[in-house]
């Protein structure tokens, strides 16, 4: 996706150039790839410094391929990764150690995501070590007891293991853990999907914060579309391996322009009973990424396809500063839902 005049690159914190991240599928004697899982197929991205971005998108779109490749926990097929315009697509070992010290993950699972065989003061102590955040092993025990107040524990809880904790403790120590390493850049991937609600609000409201005290730079994906109105400045969303649509919050929520953004928005329910309406519903499931569909991604669910969606790839275009559609038509759905009027033929070519 090409940079708008008004935004320069030296903005951006992470830098993402057509990345594919395809997994071959071998069959026969052989053993010789048949076919590819196309989890992220060519997909262009610019993250900027002390941002949120949002990355929302269904189940199977590609979203969390796209972080562990972003974080180089598996390599990319083809593309380009740059961190503060370094690129670090191909970097291995020593060369790749500073960029991880810098960019830092928040797993979903805050069960999963810390060893239950090692105490939090070990869990927390573990990266400093290895990044050589410390000095000395006072230096760091001091360093781990402020982070754990930071996020809301208590000191006398770094003795504990993880089972004696609830999830949303096990999710602030799995924060504070990022935080150890001083990194710029915090991958948050669902990190309160697991949550009970009233849990979440608090974890959200502490990222909040903390993106504040330590000006960190965020990319949280999720699939709730609240909880990204809530954090998020930008919003991407993904449908199968491809950025449908990108823009800021207030673009994408209350003037959506692709017609899979309109209807992951019209499926949110609306608690003012005045304005609660029956919930909006995609039609069959999302295409296998191993046989995507031709043309447009999204043809196949779509009420405004047009024989030239099945003909023709649409391009991203930058339909305002700012606010890009991967999509042949410029669909205005916010004069549709003003007039309540449903779609009756196809919307004009732009």
């Amino acid at each position: 996706m090409a940079e708008t005049s008004d935004v320069r690159k030296e903005d951006d914190m992470i830098r993402i150039e057509g990345m594919y991240k395809w997994f071959p599928i071998k069959g026969g004697f052989f053993g010789k790839a048949v076919a590819n899982v196309k989890a992220v197929d060519g997909v262009s991205l610019e993250i900027r410094k002390g941002e949120t971005m949002g990355l929302v998108g269904e189940s199977g779109s590609g979203k969390t391929t796209l972080a562990r490749v972003l974080m180089r926990l598996t390599n990319l097929t083809k593309g380009q990764i740059f961190f503060e315009n370094v690129e670090i697509s191909n970097l291995k070992g020593g060369r790749l150690k500073p960029f991880r010290r810098k960019m830092q993950m928040v797993f979903q699972d805050p069960y999963a995501s810390l060893d239950p065989r090692q105490t939090i003061r070990s869990a927390l102590t573990e990266p400093m070590k290895i990044h050589h955040v410390a000095s000395s092993k006072s230096e760091a025990g001091n360093i781990v007891e402020r982070l754990i107040e930071t996020v809301g524990l208590n000191p006398d809880h770094l003795s504990r293991f993880p089972h004696e904790f609830s999830g949303g403790q096990r999710q602030r120590i799995a924060i504070a853990r990022a935080l150890a390493v001083n990194p710029q850049f915090l991958l948050l991937d669902e990190p309160t999907s697991s949550l009970d609600v009233s849990v979440q609000a608090q974890i959200l409201n502490l990222l909040k914060k903390l993106q504040k005290d330590y000006n960190l730079t965020y990319l949280f994906i999720s699939h709730n579309l609240s909880v990204i109105r809530h954090m998020c400045d930008r919003v991407a969303v993904m449908y199968l391996g491809r950025i449908v649509e990108i823009g800021s919050m207030k673009m994408i929520y209350e003037n959506p322009k692709h017609p899979y953004t309109n209807a992951l928005l019209s499926s949110v329910p609306n608690p003012d009973p005045q304005k609660r309406k029956e919930l909006g519903v995609l039609e069959g499931d999302v295409p296998s990424p191993i046989n995507v569909p031709s043309g447009c991604r999204f043809r196949t669910r779509c009420g405004y396809a047009t024989e030239k969606c099945t003909n023709d790839f649409p391009p991203l275009v930058e339909i305002e500063p700012g606010h890009w559609i991967e999509c042949h038509y410029n669909i205005d759905f916010k004069r549709r839902r003003e007039l309540e009027v449903a779609p009756a033929i196809p919307p004009t070519q732009a």
